[in-house]
């Protein structure tokens, strides 16, 4: 079947279609990791984007549940140069083209997706349509035209879990990338409450290593809920769509500080600053994929990271004498972390968690734990 991308300013792309037969509006943007095909498929904060992947050949590896983020595939749609058909992978159980349309999500294969990558770092971030079938390239440009952006939905609603649970590594819901190291986790010497706003599988495992036990909560549970729950800290997770939308999410948060410690990672980040009275606003085109400089302005170290996000928080507007910004991104210096000065929060926009991804940052993890002994050290 045909495939055919239109864009807002006019554009029209066309290669071959896969995946289910279909049509989408949504945010168009794009991927430069070379590997983590699945993990991005499945990452929530990709709800409301179609993403175009620079790496040249992608299916080459198949599709495992083990390496899902989450319980479907959360893109709207996908774009590759070429799709490979035949994967090569021990862990392989079933092909990306009926990964996808057992999913219902549209794909496009035979575009460049370099040039597509170049064109939305140059014109920023651009509302597309992505079809396979039949609609004209007219049509789909109008359509994109049309349809009313990130903005004009709350995401996190769509993608948060609708009742609390407690987190097992073990459980047939979610496979664990440790493999048998889930039988030999730490005992448990905390349990935090997650707010889940989208929350990636690998920060519940990465918690739970050390030590920390999840009860995640939805994203529209209340502050009293919470304290009621008997848990030692709060974790704020990523999540998708603009951050200002989810206004019930920063009361949450509001009603928390000060009575339990905070971390934070990506949306979670713009949670923690929205709760503050800090502002977000729109990157060009974001920052997404496994090679982002950022600096620790504390030591001055510089981490190679992960990030997936398309809004930054504006340090300008953080309230003074209250937070500081703790990292910054080399490449254009926006925020890419917040202190309390308190010591009792603290955030990141990007993923030490990633997976695949360097692991430079993956210690946010334990200095999380340090503050949830600390807190109950103090009573």
């Amino acid at each position: 079947m045909d495939g055919i991308i239109g864009l807002e300013d006019g554009t029209i792309l066309r290669g071959r279609g896969f995946g289910r037969e279909g049509w989408v509006a949504a945010e168009m943007c794009f991927n430069t990791s070379m590997t983590g095909y699945e993990e991005i498929l499945t990452d929530p904060s990709y709800r409301g984007q179609v993403v175009s992947l620079t790496c040249p050949e992608v299916g080459n590896t198949g599709i495992n549940p083990e390496d899902e983020e989450s319980g479907r595939v959360q893109v709207a749609g996908l774009v590759v140069r070429r799709l490979s058909r035949r994967a090569s992978n021990w862990r392989n159980r079933e092909s990306l083209e009926v990964y996808l349309d057992r999913n219902k999500i549209p794909a496009v294969q035979g575009v460049d997706t370099r040039a597509l990558t170049r064109k939305l770092r140059m014109a920023g971030a651009l509302k597309g349509v992505l079809a396979t079938n039949g609609m004209s390239g007219e049509e789909a440009v109008r359509r994109a035209r049309e349809w009313g952006g990130l903005g004009a939905r709350d995401y996190v609603g769509e993608v948060t879990t609708g009742t609390p649970y407690e987190w097992d590594p073990e459980g047939r819901d979610f496979p664990g990338k440790l493999g048998s190291e889930t039988r030999r986790m730490p005992p448990v010497r905390h349990r935090v409450a997650a707010i889940d706003c989208g929350i990636k599988r690998n920060i519940l495992r990465l918690l739970r290593a050390q030590g920390i036990q999840p009860l995640v909560f939805p994203a529209g549970a209340k502050p009293g809920d919470i304290l009621n729950s008997g848990v030692d800290g709060v974790f704020l997770s990523n999540g998708p769509g603009d951050p200002a939308v989810p206004t019930y999410v920063h009361e949450t948060v509001r009603g928390l500080l000060g009575k339990k410690p905070i971390f934070g990672i990506c949306l979670g980040h713009q949670m923690l600053a929205h709760a503050l009275g800090a502002k977000t606003f729109k990157l060009k085109f974001g920052h997404r994929g496994g090679n982002q400089p950022v600096k620790d302005l504390s030591s001055g170290k510089v981490s190679i990271t992960s990030q997936n996000h398309g809004y930054a928080v504006d340090p300008v507007t953080l309230p003074a004498g209250r937070a500081v910004v703790t990292h910054v991104n080399l490449n254009d210096g926006t925020c890419e972390g917040i202190r309390l000065v308190s010591g009792e929060a603290f955030s990141v926009q990007y993923h030490p968690e990633a997976a695949p991804g360097p692991h430079d940052a993956s210690y946010f993890f334990r200095q999380f734990s340090e503050l949830l002994d600390a807190a109950v050290k103090r009573g």
